[in-house]
């Protein structure tokens, strides 16, 4: 018996990889690991595709027994494509994998993607005249391996992938172990992909509220009368309440002096990606401060809609940016107007600084000593500990290390997990 539901047996589509747009081929190749293949350069290209999407374009090829080119571009098109500003980045990819001119790029100068190698090289043979290559021609995050057409007399389903089907090599995962004082602004923002998929969780914390709940220690008086009235005033079951758990506010204090800039640029970035509501266990919207000669708010900056503008909302909104370092007075700063009064109160407190203090160390050590009696939990970020030989002897992070619960490098995407689990750990 055959569910109605399910599309009938096709022809299987051809295998397209070098075909002209309007050219069908003979060969049947792996329709899943097509779609599979295709949704995996789109995902990783920026655009939201999983799953779900690539097996609506499975059944589309094979509903509509696709064999060529331009039968594939329609059904991913409409498959794949959720929003009109996904569909430059689409034809980029769709015409780097499939071996196609791409269309005008709309609003965009039109400009073929850069073809590198899984080792990261550039293939064999001169560029054309004209192209550009580098991070700037082809989309941040992404960049696609070509591997060419299969010969005529090889068979196209022996290769180790299905025919069509070019392996995909994201840069920004050749980036991981990079220090971010290494990198380029370029490559810092081909750093987001990686970042989006990472997730914060924060420590909760008991309230003095209550919630009903079956097997809460404290018994539900009202709750218990309202229930008896159902029974004609008989209690039949005992009402119960636990208390109520709300996730701990995060704040990060984060340094943007001239020896902290790379660092600080790429934890912005990675709070941007978490305010965006992967911050799992803990607030929308962490409170975000930065400091050199002075202290800023930068937590309305989050807010914007792409890292490049929350980067320029904050350098505007800091006018100290890249300047000296005095984290003994920002700290008092913080403490006088927020922290104690409130923000910093059972907050789990994030502080990112190599500790290079141009003031006094003793009043940073006072000012740690008051955070640590009202936050829950610091946490130190510094990227001068990466080094085995580093030791904790002079300067203002001599006089911190005391009140810090941790202190991680954060100089790396690698590194970051230690950071996390840092602000995860009670």
């Amino acid at each position: 018996m055959t569910d109605r539901r399910d599309p009938p047996p096709q022809a299987a589509p051809a295998a397209w990889a070098g075909a002209s747009p309007d050219t069908p081929r003979g060969s049947a190749p792996d329709v899943a690991s097509l779609a599979a293949g295709l949704g995996s350069a789109l995902h990783a290209a920026g655009l939201p595709v999983g799953p779900g999407r690539c097996e609506r374009l499975a059944r589309a090829v094979t509903v509509m027994a696709a064999s060529s080119v331009a039968d594939l571009h329609a059904c991913a098109l409409a498959t794949l494509v959720s929003d009109p500003s996904q569909v430059n980045t689409f034809e980029q990819v769709f015409a780097a994998l499939f071996g196609v001119a791409p269309p005008p790029l709309r609003g965009m100068p039109t400009a073929p993607p850069q073809t590198v190698s899984p080792r990261g090289d550039q293939d064999g043979g001169p560029p054309p005249s004209g192209t550009q290559h580098g991070p700037e021609s082809w989309q941040p995050g992404v960049h696609i391996a070509d591997t060419g057409s299969a010969p005529a007399d090889e068979d196209p389903e022996s290769e180790a992938g299905a025919p069509g089907v070019h392996r995909v090599a994201s840069a920004a995962e050749r980036l991981r172990g990079r220090d971010f004082n290494e990198l380029s602004g370029v490559e810092l923002r081909q750093l987001v992909t990686l970042m989006r998929e990472m997730a914060l969780s924060i420590p909760p914390r008991r309230t003095r509220r209550y919630r009903r709940a079956r097997d809460g220690k404290r018994p539900d008086l009202r709750g218990t009368l309202r229930q008896a009235r159902r029974s004609g005033g008989e209690t039949i079951r005992l009402a119960r309440r636990a208390p109520r758990v709300r996730p701990r506010r995060l704040v990060v204090l984060c340094d943007i002096s001239g020896s902290m800039e790379p660092y600080a640029r790429a934890l912005l970035m990675l709070l941007y990606c978490i305010n965006g509501g992967q911050l799992r266990g803990g607030p929308s919207r962490p409170e975000v401060f930065s400091f050199a000669t002075r202290l800023t708010r930068l937590t309305p900056a989050l807010a914007a809609a792409s890292p490049d503008t929350m980067l320029a909302k904050a350098a505007e909104a800091a006018p100290d940016w890249s300047g000296g370092t005095r984290i003994g007075a920002a700290l008092k700063e913080f403490n006088d107007r927020y922290g104690c009064r409130g923000m910093a109160r059972g907050a789990v407190v994030l502080i990112i600084s190599d500790g290079w203090e141009t003031g006094d160390p003793g009043l940073l050590g006072t000012q740690m000593a008051r955070l640590s009696r009202v936050a829950y939990r610091i946490v130190w970020a510094n990227p001068r500990t990466q080094s085995s030989r580093y030791s904790p002897e002079v300067g203002g992070m001599a006089a911190a290390w005391p009140y810090c619960d941790a202190v991680v490098s954060a100089h790396s995407i690698d590194a970051l997990d230690d950071l996390l689990a840092a602000l995860h750990s009670r």
